[in-house]
């Protein structure tokens, strides 16, 4: 079993993209059959240029002046931690060994104070992200609806249906999200700064550990400027990735020990999307996201989601989780990952 499944692997990257090593790249939005043909129904990545040149908000929402002032009397949900990793594992205050699913503190604040909180961020102090999902863009930013396009034609074409959701992120280069999939078809739009992607195919699972983690929630007190984290009550498990792709050098031996599937197997599929570009990201394609900010300190994306289809490829998937697989850890790994802890998001091919 376990030479057919890391053959599974081999065979769904060369299914995915061929002999290529990258995602590939579309020079312009493709038609609604060659998106359907070539990368929904084949569950295949790209990223796709000049699909979004035309939206006043690659200009405009680079300056601050205008988002504090279209949002000025725009009340958003602002996400806070003390670190810039929300939705992610965390060490529990009152006891560091164990690791629960943290979620951040939530704040629904004036946007205008929102984005001084984004761009005064601060990774050992106070981290702000404003990532609400849940449709946040037709709702807490509709005033800025008119800057960009309500959906993207030739992908609600395509997919048959227009957006569930639209979801406006402003952030900068202190927040990421962890390895993660979502039941959805995301189309991801970058306005100002750029987003480095690792993408992992759905059939690669097993090399991602998951496991369920209690839940826990930050609290934030704006008096002390502290953060403290507690266990959801009721308590609950959120069923969550293991593997951090980045560990510090002293917790690289002890992650390769722990996670041999991830750190001996195929490199994930790296790519940055940069301003003015899309990506299209399939649906359970397992992602990890950073980030680096504009000029001005601030990256900004919408993304589209559209409901998949719980088809066929569903069922593969869930069949294979279910199947129980184990590796043991390769040394020869050590340098490789360590130089590329050692690399920031600059680093990153485009």
């Amino acid at each position: 079993m376990k030479e057919e499944i890391e053959e599974l692997w081999d065979e769904v990257r060369e299914l995915s993209l061929g002999n290529s090593e990258t995602v590939e790249r579309l020079e312009s939005p493709p038609t609604p059959l060659e998106f359907l043909r070539n990368f929904i129904n084949p569950n295949k990545p790209c990223i796709i240029s000049n699909a979004i040149t035309h939206w006043p908000a690659l200009s405009s929402w680079a300056h601050h002046s205008y988002l504090s002032q279209t949002l000025s009397s725009a009340t958003v949900s602002l996400h806070l931690t003390p670190t810039g990793a929300a939705d992610a594992l965390t060490p529990l205050t009152s006891s560091p060994s164990t690791l629960c699913f943290a979620s951040a503190h939530v704040q629904r604040v004036p946007f205008p104070q929102a984005l001084r909180l984004i761009s005064s961020s601060n990774p050992s102090k106070l981290v702000a992200y404003a990532q609400q999902q849940n449709d946040c863009f037709r709702s807490e930013y509709s005033s800025l609806a008119s800057d960009c396009d309500p959906h993207l034609g030739w992908a609600s074409e395509a997919l048959g249906s227009v957006p569930e959701a639209v979801n406006l992120w402003i952030g900068n280069q202190h927040s990421q999200t962890s390895f993660h999939k979502d039941h959805y078809e995301n189309l991801y739009a970058v306005v100002t700064g750029e987003k480095h992607f690792l993408l992992l195919p759905p059939t690669d699972v097993h090399r991602l550990y998951i496991r369920d983690y209690p839940a826990a929630t930050y609290t934030y007190s704006s008096d002390t400027g502290e953060f403290d984290l507690e266990l959801d009550k009721p308590t609950r498990y959120v069923p969550w990735c293991s593997v951090d792709p980045y560990p510090s050098v002293d917790n690289v031996d002890a992650e390769m020990s722990k996670f041999p599937l991830y750190f001996n197997g195929p490199r994930p599929f790296e790519c940055t999307v940069k301003a003015g570009e899309v990506l299209y990201l399939p649906s359970m394609w397992f992602h990890h996201v950073r980030q680096s900010a504009n000029d001005g300190g601030l990256t900004i994306a919408v993304n589209y989601w559209y409901d998949m289809q719980f088809d066929i490829k569903y069922a593969y998937f869930n069949f294979l989780q279910s199947i129980q697989y184990q590796s043991t850890p390769n040394p020869k790994m050590h340098e490789t990952l360590s130089e590329e802890i050692d690399s920031g998001p600059d680093d990153y091919d485009s």
